[in-house]
């Protein structure tokens, strides 16, 4: 039996999931909460781009159960036999990508090339040529590369395409029954509707942008099998495999350091709104004097303190895994607790206005104390401000973290990351002939990403904002429905 593998991350995004459970489960029983979601999902963008980010999640919650294999049990010197475990952690992506791990080339190779990119001294005809070697696994099946090769690419595709149309026409009738059970009606009004955009909820959007990835996904698992899709690295690597591991390093980085920053913007943001004076003036000194000193110093000065901790104490990790994911960890940790000046001064302000308000003078001349006051009238009032910025934040500190990791002062160079993609092929970029396809793999995926989060992003803060609700046309013609 494999040794389950609980990493820093893994244990915090679990604890995620969970408050998320929470969360919907306060949606389901709570009618303001409810109505106002029920606005973000009216919105086409924000649903189109929260199934993106759906998907984008699933990758990271299968790249988060981690494991190590057990190897074969040694005999002891009492005849016991002692389980071992490989040295090397895995995940779950890992075993659904095990032949774009296994499949290691030699060296740089194309988008779904059977040749690598470089020439090779080969011996041809009692002759030494330079020319382009076979790749060992790239259309490995190909009898006749030269012949077969565009044939076998066009069936590829064309068997993806058919294979996502119908993945997309099921989706669509399985929708469209759904909308017949909860409005009644046919089956066939139901289609009519969607395609009409007739629904409460814009499913045709939804479904049109589910039929797009499934439209990419298709004819990308098809070819997957027997081509690099993406082509390879230097070190002949799979750059799909490190573009979908890189998707979970993005997750870690935009979460864990939006959600450190919480407890002290919120916290010392109500103090400052809620108490004035004094109070106040020490913790505008604080984000103050933080917002002046250069983000990048002092974010490399923590970072290098933290690889010198780790690099001295090497013993506490049994494998590289584990290392580099504390290392992923503590950089989280630092960007929350230099990161929360801008949120602690929305809360502030938001704060001070709230607490002229009547319901929260008539508490006060009640007696009521002032934790109460801040906790049960101050905290639930700044909560969209919260959420708001949460969200926004999620795309910057995906950006952030390919700027740290190109200086060199973000991930561990063993762990995958857009930034140490774009660091690696940087170099690669003013060669001659341009090795282009690991930056242009790193740049579609992290800018996919990040388009998804702020479209979504849009959505909340148009429904949670009560200064900012300017709903699209569709959403007044939903609402007099």
């Amino acid at each position: 039996m494999p040794k389950i593998v609980f990493l820093w991350t893994d244990v915090v995004l679990y604890a995620m999931v969970l408050l998320l459970v929470w969360y919907g489960w306060r949606i389901a029983v709570n009618a303001n909460l409810r109505a106002t979601w029920d606005k973000v999902l009216r919105d086409p963008a924000a649903l189109s781009a929260a199934i993106v980010l759906v998907l984008f999640s699933v990758v990271t919650l299968l790249d988060s159960v981690h494991f190590r294999r057990a190897l074969a049990a040694a005999p002891t010197a009492d005849s016991s036999a002692r389980v071992s475990y490989a040295p090397t952690t895995e995940s779950l992506l890992d075993v659904l990508l095990a032949r774009q791990i296994a499949t290691r080339e030699t060296g740089y190779s194309q988008p779904l090339a059977y040749k690598g990119f470089t020439k090779e001294p080969m011996e041809q005809g009692g002759k030494a040529v330079r020319v382009f070697p076979r790749l060992k696994f790239g259309g490995a099946r190909l009898t006749d590369p030269d012949a077969q090769w565009t044939g076998d690419i066009a069936m590829r595709t064309l068997a993806g395409l058919v294979g996502g149309l119908v993945v997309a026409a099921l989706t669509a009738l399985l929708t469209a029954f759904a909308v017949r059970r909860a409005h009644g009606g046919s089956t066939g009004t139901a289609l009519r509707d969607i395609a009409a955009d007739r629904t409460h909820i814009p499913l045709r959007a939804a479904l049109i942008t589910f039929a797009v990835v499934c439209l990419i996904g298709g004819p990308v698992v098809a070819m997957m099998t027997d081509y690099h899709v993406l082509g390879t690295d230097r070190t002949g690597n799979d750059v799909l495999y490190q573009s979908l591991k890189s998707v979970r390093t993005a997750f870690v980085i935009g979460t864990l350091a939006t959600v450190a920053t919480l407890p002290f913007a919120v916290v010392l943001g109500v103090l400052a709104g809620y108490f004035k004076g004094w109070v106040d003036e020490v913790i505008q000194y604080l984000y103050t004097t933080l917002s002046s000193v250069p983000n990048v110093l002092l974010i490399a000065a923590c970072v290098l303190m933290v690889q010198v901790f780790l690099d001295q104490h090497s013993e506490m990790f049994e494998t590289g895994s584990e290392r580099s994911d504390l290392k992923i960890f503590l950089l989280c940790v630092i960007l929350g607790l230099t990161g929360w000046a801008t949120l602690c001064r929305l809360i502030r302000g938001e704060t001070l206005k709230l607490r002229e308000l009547d319901f929260v003078q008539a508490a006060t001349a009640f007696g009521v104390d002032h934790a109460h006051i801040m906790v049960r009238h101050i905290v639930p009032n700044v909560m969209h401000l919260v959420l708001i910025t949460t969200v926004l934040s999620f795309s910057d500190l995906i950006l952030y973290e390919a700027v740290l990791t190109y200086v060199g002062v973000g991930v561990d160079p063993s762990m995958n990351s857009f930034g140490g993609m774009i660091n690696l092929a940087r170099s690669q970029m003013s060669g001659d002939p341009v090795v282009w396809w690991s930056f242009v793999s790193a740049f579609t995926f992290m800018v996919t990403l990040v388009l998804a989060a702020n479209l979504f992003a849009d959505g909340v803060r148009d429904a949670f904002d009560p200064r900012a609700r300017s709903f699209r046309p569709r959403l007044r013609r939903a609402a007099m429905s």
